[in-house]
């Protein structure tokens, strides 16, 4: 609990409310956990579910106090807004289709918004919300978790350092293999929402996996997308959305580019890649090996650097937490998501106060570029592989 001096002093633990994650919701969980690893939240609100029993019966097994577990997000920004032990801010984790509406709605009531990737379903909806989150003043932190990775953040600096020089060439990739078979039609959950175009938007793969492969590639090499050429299939047949996507890109600068994000690759359970090449060497990341980073200097042996180990520098070191050896991951790149987000939050406590130095999180501004290369994908798949910019 957060005591009523903490609350005035604006010290304690930053208090939290969740939208969506209620049973049986895989990301709710995560994010719960991600929010809890520093002790810098503490959950004390939520509008789990859409279903008033499911969300009274999430918020018992979570131990949230039963006046503040509400039947709907518009309830829930309502009121906390008006406690002054109110939520300060929220994570959404809901499906695609309510990131909008949930998100618009605490923004508008001034509580900062921590919302779960693909921004919203549609670009229209995304720069909405991009001019929502402005007028508020709030922040907002959208989790593409793998930019918290440690080694992630060591590859984006070498890049900037000019270590590898000109960029030439980026391939990313993020292959799966869980919906191989038409797994919606049992009724699981995940595959239900992920595939039916009402909930997820116009992008199925591409727009579920395949914006986390294009962000990692934004985000480590800082170019900026002219162009795409997108092939977008779903194979399993009946299915609404892709489930397999094939794209080149063309990159301003004259660097060129590949992203294949697939669903229904038999053997890949979460295989996120990422190589970069450039005029003096190349580095190449993997995301189910997350704590080594191999670099290749041009007509050198190939250098592997280690998260705490030799050769890593600052910007992994300050998002790793325990001693060389010891692995850290998914859960961790989402809790170095949100310590980001929790300085910022805490600067922003103090009228005007900027973050420390060295804070670093995806905004609505990478969101809403994210929803632009999906509709740029789908738009470019419909043409035969058109040429499309963003």
């Amino acid at each position: 609990m957060v005591s009523a001096t903490q609350v005035e002093s604006g010290r304690g633990p930053i208090r939290l409310g969740m939208v969506g994650g209620g049973q049986g919701a895989f990301i709710g969980a995560v994010h719960r956990m991600a929010a809890r690893l520093d002790g810098e939240f503490s959950l004390i609100a939520g509008a789990l579910s859409s279903d008033p029993e499911r969300a009274k019966a999430s918020a018992a097994e979570l131990g949230l106090d039963p006046a503040r577990s509400y039947g709907s997000f518009a309830e829930m920004a309502k009121a906390e807004a008006a406690r002054p032990d109110g939520i300060e801010a929220v994570s959404i984790v809901t499906p695609n289709h309510v990131h909008y509406p949930a998100a618009k709605a605490f923004l508008e009531a001034g509580i900062h918004v921590i919302c779960d990737k693909p921004l919203t379903s549609t670009l229209a909806e995304a720069r909405k919300l991009a001019r929502v989150a402005a007028k508020s003043g709030r922040l907002f932190v959208l989790t593409h978790n793998y930019t918290g990775y440690p080694m992630i953040r060591q590859a984006r600096e070498m890049v900037r350092s000019g270590k590898l020089g000109d960029i030439r060439v980026v391939q990313a990739e993020y292959p799966q293999d869980w919906l191989t078979t038409k797994v919606e039609d049992t009724g699981a959950k995940q595959a239900v929402w992920r595939t039916d175009p009402k909930q997820s938007g116009a992008g199925g793969a591409i727009g579920d996996i395949g914006t986390h492969a294009y962000n990692l590639a934004r985000f480590v090499t800082g170019l900026e997308l002219e162009q795409l050429s997108a092939d977008l299939t779903a194979f399993v047949p009946g299915r609404l959305l892709d489930d397999n996507a094939h794209v080149m890109l063309r990159f301003r600068g004259g660097a060129k580019g590949m992203l294949w994000a697939s669903q229904v690759a038999p053997g890949n359970e979460n295989a996120l890649k990422l190589r970069v090449y450039g005029t003096r060497g190349g580095i190449e990341w993997a995301q189910e090996d997350p704590n080594y980073l191999w670099y290749t200097p041009f007509g050198e042996p190939k250098r592997l650097i280690t998260r705490a180990g030799a050769g890593a520098g600052e910007a992994a070191g300050r998002v790793s937490r325990i001693p060389p050896g010891h692995p850290e991951g998914y859960l961790e790149g989402f809790a170095n998501i949100y310590a980001e987000a929790a300085r910022a939050i805490r600067a922003a406590r103090e009228k005007g106060g900027k973050p420390p130095k060295g804070v670093l999180f995806p905004t609505i501004d990478d969101g809403v570029e994210g929803i632009a290369f999906v509709e740029a994908c789908v738009k470019s798949s419909k043409k035969n592989g058109a040429w499309t910019s963003l």
